[in-house]
């Protein structure tokens, strides 16, 4: 990295570093907020103030190391992809995980296939090159999506929304692979494809496998350890990140498959300070993502960009109104899904940071036209975000479904719904709930113990607090859970059979 300063270039300082990513990261929160009430995707600002803090804008920052970008982008998407799945709420979404996997894996084909053959048309890339390009730019990103749909207050039907989060997390390794396998065939072209393919199956296969058994045992790890320092919890679990990612790539696995079904299977689970590691990873992924779009943008020199202006609107182009719709129709050929949430799908298939990561690969490894790609990809990217992300509640509304009734969002799930009640729990001595933790409790998970009186004194219990007999609990749950937790607390000899019955 160099820094330009009134025409001349010189070293930069670690003082000067810590004080510029100070500033940017400052601006970027400020960017941030003004994107809801805009209803911009915060990226989009993000991207926009890297780039004018860039080699070509008003802060002379000189990035081109497109390898440390790629770096920072391989770890950020690892900690934004698990954040992602620790607030995913299986229950919510399982019943769309076949239209997601359908959409992460036969759309993502569809997409790249049918990018190709109009890069080859009207872009003047081969088809290999325009196979690179499809693949780069077939992932979505749903974080953008709900900032925009959380800032206008606007939400999608609860199909349509499990099915766009959970495609968002299962399509970036998709996309990561194709771009890889993709890079080897152009620097070999005699490889065969059958390699590639079983290459594949052994990625998910293992990277999915590994993320169940990293994540079940992070959740053991959390429930038995008992840390006396609340703030090693997060560290853990920065280790959860780290180790689902590399141990599983060093294996032949998919590491960010890894760690997403990692972050799922713990949100899955109930363990010791989860809703603060929640909060935790919340603010570490955000973190991620300015860090990563404002980078992103430091990387581009807007003076390149005019020159594929034309075929990048292109190209865009047809991806929004052409290839994504075609891509959503024939994966989710055999849903019950309508067309109208088809459409709507369609049209919240954002381009985000990930295709502009993927686009780095080709730089490095000095592809053909790698240059010329990165810039189209950038371009593709920013007119997605530009024209989908500020128009998605206008689509919403245009397509009718204002006003239905939605599944809460993330953040609402972990604070307690619209449904829920107070409930006050008297703790009796052959209750199966004496001496037993919080976290070891069998009750729904979004029952919140909100105050914990014992005697004259009355504390917050975390998941490592025991309750004890003659304890009075005051807790927030939805109303359908209510004569559970009294059958649990209050009358043991029922708690089983209540319980049973909820869980069938």
């Amino acid at each position: 990295m160099r820094f330009v300063l009134f025409g001349t270039v010189a070293a930069m300082s670690l003082e000067q570093a810590l004080a510029i990513a100070a500033v940017l990261l400052l601006l970027s929160i400020l960017a941030s907020k003004a994107s809801g009430r805009l209803g911009v995707p915060a990226l989009l600002l993000f991207l926009a103030l890297g780039m004018l803090a860039g080699s070509e804008g008003i802060g002379g920052i000189w990035f081109d190391n497109a390898s440390a970008a790629q770096h920072l982008g391989v770890i950020a998407l690892a900690f934004i992809l698990f954040s992602g799945g620790l607030e995913t709420e299986w229950r919510f979404v399982r019943r769309s995980a076949a239209r997601a996997g359908s959409l992460a894996t036969v759309g993502v084909v569809v997409t790249t296939l049918l990018v190709a053959a109009f890069a080859k048309q009207f872009a003047g890339l081969t088809f290999a090159q325009g196979l690179l390009l499809g693949a780069i730019v077939s992932s979505t990103d749903a974080a953008a999506v709900f900032s925009v749909l959380r800032g206008k207050g606007v939400r999608l039907p609860d199909d349509a929304v499990a099915t766009v989060e959970l495609e968002s997390g299962s399509n970036d390794p998709m996309a990561v692979f194709l771009t890889t396998a993709l890079l080897q065939w152009i620097a070999m072209p005699s490889m065969s494809v059958g390699p590639l393919l079983l290459h594949f199956v052994w990625q998910m296969s293992f990277g999915a496998v590994a993320g169940i058994g990293i994540g079940r045992l992070a959740v053991r790890l959390a429930n038995r350890l008992r840390l006396e320092q609340p703030g090693l919890y997060p560290v853990m679990s920065i280790a959860v990140v780290l180790l689902s990612y590399g141990a599983t790539s060093l294996l032949g696995g998919n590491g960010f498959l890894a760690v997403y079904v990692a972050g799922i299977t713990m949100a899955h689970r109930n363990f010791i300070q989860r809703r603060s590691l929640t909060r935790f990873h919340d603010g570490v992924a955000w973190l991620m993502q300015i860090a990563m779009f404002v980078t992103l943008g430091l990387l581009v020199f807007p003076s390149h960009l005019p020159p594929v202006a034309g075929v990048s609107l292109g190209v865009a182009a047809f991806l929004i109104f052409i290839a994504r719709p075609i891509a959503v129709f024939i994966a989710l050929a055999a849903s019950r899904m309508t067309v109208r949430e088809k459409l709507l799908i369609s049209w919240v298939g954002l381009r985000g940071a990930v295709p502009i990561v993927l686009a780095t690969f080709p730089l490095i490894a000095h592809a053909p036209m790698a240059e010329a790609i990165f810039d189209i990809v950038f371009f593709i990217v920013f007119a997605s975000v530009a024209v989908q992300g500020t128009t998605i509640p206008a689509v919403a509304r245009l397509l009718g479904f204002e006003g239905e009734q939605q599944r809460p969002m993330p953040e609402a799930r972990l604070t307690g719904r619209a449904e829920s009640t107070l409930v006050t729990l008297e703790v009796d001595r052959a209750s199966c709930a004496a001496n037993r933790r919080v976290v070891d409790l069998d009750w729904p998970r979004d029952a919140l113990i909100l105050v914990l009186y014992r005697g004259d004194d009355f504390s917050v219990p975390n998941g490592a607090t025991e309750i004890a007999a003659g304890d009075r609990l005051i807790v927030l749950a939805p109303k359908s859970a209510e004569a559970m937790l009294r059958a649990s607390v209050e009358a043991p000899q029922l708690a089983s059979a209540v319980a049973s019955s909820a869980g069938s």
